[in-house]
């Protein structure tokens, strides 16, 4: 598995045994199959999301109407045999709707908890950016604290927990803008883009055919599996040279690091936080370990630049009326910054 090129990056004696390593490739073939019988295309998506999972994180996803997100969302419950909510978010939904309430009992004079939409493995929010700030931070502290706290009772939300927000960058009326802050919370942003005509071929022939809504003939991987695989990501090895590369590209897009981008203040007004490179490296070690490695190479850092950092690099104005795109500055940051 280890290329001469990265074999300096191993460890002496691998963090993780052999039969671990197979045994997370097998589970990670089950959730590809169920994913290949439910989606089509959308490989990028699909990476993101079992990516993110794996890392214990959150994922923002944009794209316009139709493409697929609820379906990718409800697909990886299924895969996990997670459980799944949706919500859809309307400006007139309340907190408590998503956390959940205390409801009076006027036979037995008590109150009891219901629990909201929240408590479930995976839940799609859908079109965050509807809902009011109030109940962006009430969903927001329930994804960093995974709890809840309804009548002044502390309710931990399940193992694992993963939440898939959706919003439609087209329709701006009636929509509250997340603030940098809070989509900092986010792991990672997924922009999605329209399939290729012979993938649009593919999803009608499938729609026609009924293999779409058709009962699940791959075999799903359990809970267990799933928090065995997030166990496992923690154990997959990153070493210093890695880390230095990643705090490295962070500074970069701060105006520092070892190689500063020339006049890259005009375009970029904040940089990357420290969560940031946190969540740099937690992905690198999730598909590493999809991988079938024990440990990091720097294209594991790459391969999801765009989605880590397109929401953490806050433009200048200047940037945003000339459509500099967020994608363009991280790929100059990445090219600035020598691999290991």
């Amino acid at each position: 598995m280890s290329s001469p090129v990265a074999s300096h990056l191993a460890p002496s004696t691998s963090t993780i045994s052999y039969d671990d390593i197979q045994r997370a490739t097998e589970r990670l073939s089950h959730v590809a199959r169920v994913f290949d019988q439910r989606i089509v295309g959308q490989h990028g998506l699909r990476t993101a999301l079992v990516s993110c999972l794996l890392a214990g994180g959150h994922v923002l996803l944009e794209s316009v109407p139709g493409l697929a997100k609820t379906t990718a969302a409800q697909t990886l419950a299924d895969s996990v045999s997670g459980t799944f909510h949706r919500i859809q978010c309307t400006p007139d939904l309340m907190p408590n709707d998503i956390v959940g309430t205390q409801i009076y009992n006027y036979a037995t004079g008590e109150f009891s908890t219901q629990l909201g939409p929240v408590h479930a493995n995976m839940v799609l929010l859908d079109e965050i950016n509807r809902s009011s700030a109030k109940t962006q931070s009430a969903m927001l502290e329930a994804m960093q604290e995974k709890q809840t706290s309804i009548g002044g009772e502390i309710f931990p939300l399940p193992k694992p927990f993963m939440v898939m927000a959706t919003q439609n960058p087209i329709e701006e009326e009636g929509t509250y803008v997340l603030p940098e802050a809070q989509m900092d919370r986010f792991l990672m942003k997924e922009v999605l883009t329209y399939p290729a005509p012979d993938e649009e071929v593919d999803i009608l022939e499938m729609i026609q055919s009924g293999a779409m809504s058709a009962a699940l003939t791959a075999q799903p991987i359990s809970i267990e599996d799933v928090e065995f695989l997030q166990r496992l990501v923690r154990q997959v090895y990153v070493d210093t040279s890695i880390k230095q590369y990643i705090v490295a590209i962070i500074n970069t897009t701060r105006g520092g690091g070892p190689r500063p981008l020339p006049n890259l203040n005009q375009h970029v007004r904040v940089g990357a936080s420290p969560r940031g490179g946190i969540a740099l490296m937690h992905l690198a070690q999730a598909l590493a370990l999809q991988a079938g490695r024990s440990y990091v190479v720097p294209d594991d850092v790459k391969l999801l630049r765009h989605s880590v950092l397109r929401h953490r690099i806050v433009r200048t104005y200047d940037a945003l009326a000339n459509n500099v795109a967020p994608e363009s500055l991280i790929d100059a940051v990445f090219a600035a910054v020598p691999s290991p």
